[in-house]
């Protein structure tokens, strides 16, 4: 089954759940793959609520801080209403979408990063995911929250580009489509075609990539390493001829992967 993952950020949610662009856009996927899952975030939304609950925000590396009092905010709005949200604009336009979260079904467990950080983690898959498969041959949409959980089952607030990573490569997806508020990734200043691991790295290193698209790219190179090299960050997915943005490439390839998107 030729599957895509699509990474929604929790900036294009109120996009995606107040027209149709999104809508149309899936449907255009489906002429290219016979499964979709959507992984989402909610960064923007969870700060709003974490101001409006006296929760201070803050981040290290793109990466919430998270406390135990936080991080039931985090999963409130992410895995509650943000995914409710997004279900319920996928079934009124007559997709079969299911929300879930990473904490579903024991497949997925979250490791500590640091204790400065708190409750987060970096994702592992510990169970069987033929079960996400036997949801896209049914013509459902899964709707991960990247909500998981530890090995004790306190909650974990995970980054949601780290759990797309995960679960892309648990499904053994075709291809990995970031979607953000951002046109692509910017390199002295403006937005690059395409990006190798070498490149990324440099980037990171001379302060050219910053906040929340570190983890994001990091993702990109761990899937580059397990054979997924179909990769596109940018903020438009709606045809081959309008699909700007940045692809994910090797180093060795002369050109960046394509999928037509008609």
């Amino acid at each position: 089954m030729k599957i895509a993952v699509l990474k929604i950020s929790g900036k294009t949610i109120s996009e995606f759940t107040s027209t149709n662009i999104w809508i149309n856009s899936i449907k255009n996927l489906y002429n290219d793959f016979q499964g979709i899952i959507i992984v989402h975030g909610a960064g923007k939304n969870i700060s709003e609520w974490s101001e409006k609950l006296g929760h201070e925000t803050k981040f290290v590396n793109g990466q919430r801080v998270t406390s135990m009092g936080q991080m039931e905010v985090v999963a409130a709005v992410q895995a509650g209403l943000i995914n409710s949200q997004l279900a319920a604009k996928l079934n009124s336009s007559n997709f079969g979408a299911m929300g879930l979260s990473g904490i579903d079904r024991g497949t997925f467990i979250a490791n500590y990063f640091d204790k400065e950080l708190g409750y987060v983690g970096k994702p592992e898959l510990v169970g069987s995911a033929n079960w996400i498969i036997e949801l896209l041959d049914e013509g459902i949409i899964p709707i991960f929250s990247s909500v998981c959980r530890d090995a004790s089952g306190n909650l974990m607030n995970v980054n949601a580009d780290l759990f797309a990573e995960t679960v892309a490569l648990a499904v053994n997806a075709d291809s990995v489509f970031f979607v953000s508020d951002v046109d692509g990734v910017k390199i002295s200043g403006s937005v690059v075609s395409s990006l190798s691991e070498d490149e990324i790295i440099s980037g990171i290193v001379d302060g050219q990539i910053t906040d929340g698209m570190i983890p994001k790219l990091k993702s990109c190179i761990e899937l580059l390493k397990m054979g997924i090299n179909k990769i596109w960050i940018g903020s438009q997915l709606l045809d081959q001829e309008k699909l700007n943005g940045t692809w994910i490439i090797n180093k060795t390839e002369s050109g960046y992967a394509k999928v037509s998107i008609a």
